[in-house]
């Protein structure tokens, strides 16, 4: 992606006019760096298709090929290139002026800002050199943004080398960089790079580089399972094709799936426009409250559900990373919904009940968090805590009803156990004068004859404030697992145990003054 150069035949000039302070500001743009070097890929891409045509008449196997090359060492380097079309003597009155709209704008290149706003947002000083097809001239432009803005310079110098008319490529060079990718922020360039060209990658028109490495794009496994409602009926691809259309010409397609494994920070959709992705990149997948939960949430749809969506006729930022939903967002949101629970594919119905064994890797990240956490917080606190439980005394378990409250949410229910009727009140108290993490109250033969069970759970404890206050999975467990202890003292006392409670007595001491830290 380069070119063999003869002598430097010419000096002309190009108009960088209107308003070249600008160029002195964009270094403050909101950029993401995946998204600031996606700007330069677009134009390949879109140099590529214009000249698609005059490329294969020279190059019958033609493909594009980009390659991105950083050096993190201060003050920092980037070389970007291509083997497209170059940018053409016409097109550049227009090429390096900011905010000038090309004439075609229904590809990648569409606002006239890409090159030059992600160019400045990365570098103090940077260099385009580039050669167009079927032309005799290499022409190389070079930006220093202090010089230009300090001297109100209006037109930069081209200088020009003639070069075959077959050859064809840009090279941009970005020098004194304000930011420079180091350690995991390059791993995370690449990863998002692969997953916003995609859709290119995949059909063999592009071949996309970052330092040695050819980046690759690896489609996330999915769901191969029954039914959950119906176990025995065989298992099949939870995958299923989305499509439809609302006003004002704009339409979706693509599909949506459930990942299996699940993993949390893969889940959530990708969202393209014109083949490109605009969001839901690496980590940052599009996840909306409607279908996934609070953010933050451990929702099993953060877990599993993950699709590419084509959005067409909808309008993207100027920094397209992200798209500009004006009042468009929640009908589309209800529409993917209804085809996303559809009674042929029902993905948020197997998403919410279908269980299976989570990745190895996955489980161990979480328990060696856990452990880590839990290990520090017992180690720091757990002796005094013991000490001043040895010095109280066993407790038994109340036979009185629990103090009446006004709770945030109760049920009752009735289970057999052994020809014995048992009625249980579950209740999630949000009293503040409810002190214990866990209350329970053991009477047998109440007045229907039934033995009766309160178990009342504290919300506003130290405990569930720290640790599940508003995530429903998180108050689902420990509901379940006060419901356990609450059981378990139950059958301790038909068991013939004396001061059963006392277990439970020592875990709300516990839970308060131990182990509420998060």
């Amino acid at each position: 992606m380069g070119g063999g150069n003869d002598s430097v035949v010419s000096g002309a000039k190009v108009s960088i006019r209107p308003g070249v302070s600008v160029l002195s500001v964009l270094r403050y743009l909101n950029y993401r760096p995946w998204f600031a070097l996606a700007e330069f890929v677009d134009n390949a891409i879109q140099s590529a298709t214009e000249r698609r045509a005059e490329l294969l008449a020279q190059e019958p196997g033609y493909r594009l090929q980009v390659s991105i090359t950083i050096d993190s060492s201060l003050p920092g380097k980037i070389i970007i290139r291509d083997n497209a079309g170059g940018i053409p003597s016409a097109a550049f009155p227009r090429a390096f002026r900011p905010a000038v709209m090309p004439p075609e704008r229904s590809g990648l290149s569409e606002f006239g800002m890409g090159m030059k706003s992600a160019a400045s947002w990365f570098a103090a000083r940077w260099q385009v050199r580039t050669k167009a097809i079927g032309e005799i001239f290499e022409r190389t432009v070079n930006f220093d943004i202090a010089h230009i803005v300090r001297d109100e310079i209006e037109e930069l110098h081209v200088a020009e080398r003639t070069a075959a008319k077959s050859d064809h490529y840009t090279e941009i060079v970005l020098e004194d960089l304000f930011h420079v990718p180091v350690g995991r922020s390059l791993g995370k360039i690449k990863e998002h790079l692969a997953d916003i060209y995609r859709v290119f990658i995949r059909d063999g028109s592009l071949e996309l580089k970052f330092g040695n490495d050819v980046l690759r794009y690896d489609e996330p496994p999915v769901l191969f399972a029954p039914y959950y409602k119906t176990p025995d009926q065989g298992a099949r691809v939870w995958k299923r094709p989305i499509n439809f259309e609302f006003g004002d010409d704009l339409k979706v397609h693509g599909f949506a799936a459930l990942r299996d494994p699940g993993n949390y920070s893969k889940s959530g959709f990708s969202l393209f426009r014109r083949g490109r992705l605009i969001e839901g990149s690496g980590e940052d997948g599009y996840r909306p409250q409607l279908l996934y939960g609070t953010a933050g949430s451990s929702s099993y749809a953060r877990l599993r559900l993950f699709g590419e969506l084509h959005l067409e006729g909808f309008e993207v930022s100027h920094t397209k990373d992200g798209f500009r939903w004006d009042e468009n967002e929640e009908p589309f949101l209800e529409l993917l919904k209804e085809h996303l629970d559809s009674e042929d594919c029902p993905l948020l119905r197997q998403c919410e009940h279908f269980r299976s064994l989570a990745s190895k890797k996955d489980r161990s990240n979480a328990a060696s968090q856990a452990l880590d956490r839990t290990s520090e917080v017992l180690e720091s606190a757990l002796s005094d805590a013991l000490e001043s439980l040895s010095e109280k005394l066993s407790v038994e378990t109340t036979s009185e009803r629990l103090v009446p409250q006004t709770p945030l949410a109760a049920r009752e229910l009735f289970v057999s156990f052994r020809g014995e009727r048992w009625k249980v009140h579950i209740e999630l108290s949000d009293d503040a004068s409810e002190a214990d993490w866990l209350s329970i109250s053991d009477r047998q033969k109440g007045e229907d004859g039934a033995d009766e069970v309160d178990i009342r759970l504290a919300m506003n404890h130290p405990f569930m404030i720290a640790f599940a206050q508003t995530d429903t999975d998180m108050v689902e467990a420990l509901l379940r697992v006060a419901a356990a202890i609450a059981i378990g003292e139950k059958l301790a006392r038909r068991s013939g145990v004396r001061n059963a409670g006392t277990v439970r007595r020592n875990v709300n001491e516990l839970l308060r003054e131990a182990l509420a830290t998060p």
